[in-house]
């Protein structure tokens, strides 16, 4: 029984550990606020490329925060990317577009209700 009870423990903490890393990710719509409004995936944050501010960025996440990025093709992710690079953050992504990050996190297809 000690041994079944042990190996709980350590999947419960297994859990623990994954579920918190996936919550430390912090996924960023690089696109217009009218792109965002007509396609969205919710619970994601909007903040346009040409709007981006790597000091309230660091202010609010941290520039070790896991930042991952997006757009509609990948283009802007990447320019953002290399924008916050330059700023000194390390774990900044480019996700791609936003049809590929539906894909990588196994979401719907849209989500067009306005952001929480």
């Amino acid at each position: 029984m000690t041994n079944l009870i042990r190996k709980f423990a350590m999947l419960c903490f297994a859990l623990a550990v994954s579920s918190s890393a996936l919550a430390a990710q912090v996924w960023i719509d690089v696109r217009t606020p009218e792109e965002f409004t007509a396609d969205h995936i919710k619970g994601d944050t909007n903040i346009p490329l040409a709007t981006i501010k790597p000091d309230e960025l660091a202010t609010k996440y941290g520039k070790d925060a896991e930042l991952m990025l997006y757009c509609r093709s990948g283009k802007r992710a990447g320019e953002a990317k290399a924008l916050l690079d330059a700023a000194g953050f390390t774990k900044v992504s480019n996700a791609g577009g936003i049809v590929d990050v539906r894909k990588l996190r196994k979401l719907a297809e849209a989500s067009t209700s306005p952001a929480q």
